[in-house]
């Protein structure tokens, strides 16, 4: 096994409260140890979004004990991709790390009918990505 750093990655929407949180726990359950994730907000909710745990829920990711974090220049430094998810220049840029933008809907005030599409999305995102950074998924 190589003694290579793994990858950071790091995702960032505006209350880290429903599409950073679902891309972190996605990255996490499909690759394990073998990436270090992070997910931020530039303006933390209170909490996940309800609708987003239940969605999640039904394809076996419990996030019920997620809790929003800030966004800080430490967790963009640390990281080696930053996803940002709508949170336009609230995102501090940093030179030498690899900024992808992943246009979603926002999950805010919807229910898990609206949600199932947008956290569909995010998983083939994730798959994408997982692809384009060489981790064979679990």
């Amino acid at each position: 096994m190589s003694e290579n750093r793994k990858p950071s990655v790091l995702f960032v929407c505006v209350h880290n409260a429903g599409r950073s949180q679902m891309a972190a726990a996605f990255l996490t359950h499909l690759a394990g140890d073998r990436v270090e994730v992070r997910s931020a907000g530039s303006a933390p909710a209170g909490q996940v979004n309800p609708a987003v745990v239940d969605a999640m829920r039904e394809v076996g990711i419990d996030l019920s004990q997620a809790r929003p974090k800030v966004l800080t220049s430490e967790a963009v430094q640390a990281s080696d991709v930053v996803v940002t998810m709508g949170c336009g220049d609230a995102c501090p840029v940093f030179p030498g790390k690899r900024y992808l933008d992943w246009v979603l809907d926002d999950p805010a005030g919807q229910g898990v009918p609206a949600v199932r599409p947008i956290r569909d999305q995010i998983e083939r995102h994730i798959r994408g990505l997982l692809s384009e950074l060489g981790i064979p998924r679990h």
